[in-house]
């Protein structure tokens, strides 16, 4: 019997083209010497700090690295929801603990990276004096932003500051609150606010002016970070993260107002 291999070759094509297609749906995982890219999910307070993070990383790694800010609580209900991130670095340690309970971390990845500190801004140009915290409380100061204290630390922190002092009562009318730190920020640089309680980290030098608030009027802002369980891109998360947590990687948190971790 004569084979013909034409009308075999027909045959064959469909099922070897078949396993090529399905491969090329799937999101391949970390290989060695090819660019590879992570999505690394950020509370708003590191925008300024995991810019250049990531570009430092990325000009020794073969890693490019995009960012997704936003408020921890957000970002991490996103990952809950299966958002296609590969490390979570939230601005406190209870979502990032939350996270790993329920097995949507990498086990062992889980790091305290940091600790912020907060501070009152006042945007340049603006009419509003203070000169300490006690300020907010006179007619000189009529709206102060804070991002929203049940999804942002520190908005949190900046309540339990007030608090602290006895000036929540006051102080709550005047009070317009920000989806996160950014949008904080924002409300103040526009002019619809007098000042904003923010992260140390996001006020630039030269930058108007800001009154350091007290450590001690709040729970320390231990910030944590931990690779996404289901990232296909393991190897190059982690590598990031350990990039955070190295002398460098330090250094540069500490050039944006970050202090060294401490604590849990």
């Amino acid at each position: 019997m004569k084979l013909d291999t034409r009308r075999l070759g027909k045959m064959l094509l469909p099922a070897l083209l078949f396993p090529l297609a399905w491969a090329g749906c799937e999101t391949p995982p970390d290989r060695g010497g090819e660019t590879v890219e992570i999505v690394v999910a950020a509370a708003s307070n590191l925008t300024d700090a995991f810019e250049e993070m990531g570009a430092r990383f990325g000009s020794r790694e073969s890693v490019r690295v995009t960012f997704s800010f936003g408020s921890s609580a957000d970002l991490a209900r996103q990952i809950e929801n299966g958002a296609p991130f590969d490390v979570f670095a939230s601005a406190d340690t209870g979502h990032v603990d939350a996270l790993a309970g329920r097995g949507l971390l990498t086990e062992g990845s889980r790091a305290v990276y940091a600790r912020g500190r907060l501070v009152l801004w006042l945007p340049p140009g603006g009419r509003a004096r203070v000169e300490r915290i006690e300020d907010l409380a006179g007619p000189g100061v009529s709206k102060i932003a804070v991002a929203r204290p049940e999804a942002a630390p520190y908005g949190r922190a900046a309540v339990e500051a007030l608090k602290a002092l006895n000036l929540w009562t006051e102080v709550e009318p005047k009070v317009v609150y920000g989806q996160n730190v950014a949008q904080a920020k924002q409300f103040a640089s526009t002019g619809n606010v007098d000042a904003a309680f923010l992260p140390r980290a996001l006020v630039k030098r030269g930058e108007g002016t800001f009154v350091e608030v007290d450590a001690r009027l709040h729970q320390p802002i231990n910030q944590a970070a931990g690779v996404v369980r289901a990232s296909r891109r393991q190897e190059a998360a982690r590598k990031f993260l350990e990039f955070v947590l190295s002398a460098e990687g330090q250094a540069l948190l500490k050039d944006f107002g970050y202090e060294p971790p401490g604590g849990n």
